[in-house]
């Protein structure tokens, strides 16, 4: 028998809190709503009274709480990204997920007991900068940018005692988290600092007798036929003119989906598999998660004689973005 990954799951809201502790999630994850929070969307996220309400829900139930403070602090600022971090050791939450080096330090100096998580933010890609954290903040778990093979994973698990949680379902990102300029360079606000890679103040949609057009800041990222389901405008995942062709020429919209690959990342003793999606419906948390626990508990009783079910694809392939999924990084056969 092989030790169970942790699932967690996103809690963009209350509701979705819920339903993802009613339908198997282990541990799940919020953050408040404030430019601490790298899904900084205008009706979603947490203030101290629904946290409080949300912990105790979750706790009650026996499932884990971490709060994303997961943006960098800005000159002149940091005092309200102490707060934040002050307010999750108030609430009572299982850990915090940081990437702000400096914000690392706060913590570790300033609430000793309170367990430190390292952000997909933070872009480690490797077990030295992994180890380097754990000795300086004394972080016990990592979340992994979704740029690794599962043989560089493989690798960073054999060689840190820090835990590694891993993405196991959700929107993909074409750039290595932490370190993406494109929004700042369109908006002059970016993803790191100000919480989303879109901020809604810039986000504009027109339609016309055929199309329906998206623009970031007045530069068109899309546009959709009558009968094309339009995405949220990003630039990353925006259609262009490329040499008189028009197509999506950054990264086409598509959802990691790591089912296939379960008893791997069991067998490799990852502490921790990640659904992203603070920013979906409950519906979505609440189907997703009781994919992935049925997923997870059965690869856990039998590695090598698991399984996938056409029922899980069929469910997942309608919340996936893009109504198609990969295995995205994890898989390079070429190399």
């Amino acid at each position: 028998m092989y030790t169970a990954p942790e699932l967690v799951c996103p809690a963009g809201n209350l509701p979705a809190l819920k339903v993802a502790v009613d339908h198997g999630a282990d541990t799940v994850y919020m953050g408040l709503k404030d430019i601490t929070n790298a899904r900084n969307f205008a009706g979603l996220n947490f203030d101290f009274k629904s946290a409080t309400e949300g912990i105790a829900y979750a706790h009650k139930k026996n499932c884990k709480v971490l709060m994303a403070i997961n943006t960098y602090a800005q000159a002149g600022l940091t005092h309200q990204w102490h707060k934040a971090i002050d307010t999750a050791s108030e609430l009572g939450v299982d850990a915090v997920i940081l990437a702000d080096l400096g914000m690392l330090a706060y913590a570790h100096q300033t609430h000793p007991h309170l367990r430190l998580h390292l952000s997909v933010q933070g872009s480690a890609t490797n077990y030295e900068a992994i180890n380097l954290a754990y000795e300086l903040f004394g972080i016990q778990r990592v979340v992994l940018p979704r740029v690794l093979t599962l043989e560089q994973v493989k690798q960073v698990t054999k060689h840190t005692d820090v835990e590694v949680e891993v993405f196991g379902f959700g929107s993909l990102c074409v750039m290595v988290e932490g370190r993406c300029l494109l929004s700042s360079y369109v908006t002059g606000e970016s993803p790191n600092t100000h919480g989303v890679c879109s901020p809604a103040k810039f986000v504009r949609w027109e339609q016309t007798p055929q199309l329906m057009r998206s623009r970031l800041n007045n530069i068109l990222i899309d546009q959709y036929g009558s009968e094309e389901p339009a995405g949220y405008p990003t630039i990353c995942k925006g259609r262009f003119m490329v040499q008189d062709e028009t197509y999506y020429a950054l990264e086409e919209p598509t959802s990691l989906n790591v089912i296939d690959v379960l008893p791997e990342l069991i067998k490799m003793k990852v502490s921790a598999i990640k659904v992203e999606g603070r920013q979906r419906s409950p519906a979505y948390t609440a189907q997703v998660t009781q994919v992935l626990r049925e997923a997870i508990d059965l690869a856990v009783k039998d590695p090598d004689g698991f399984k996938t079910s056409t029922k899980w694809h069929q469910v997942l392939a309608k919340v996936s973005e893009g109504q198609q999924a990969t295995l995205g990084a994890y898989s390079r056969p070429w190399k």
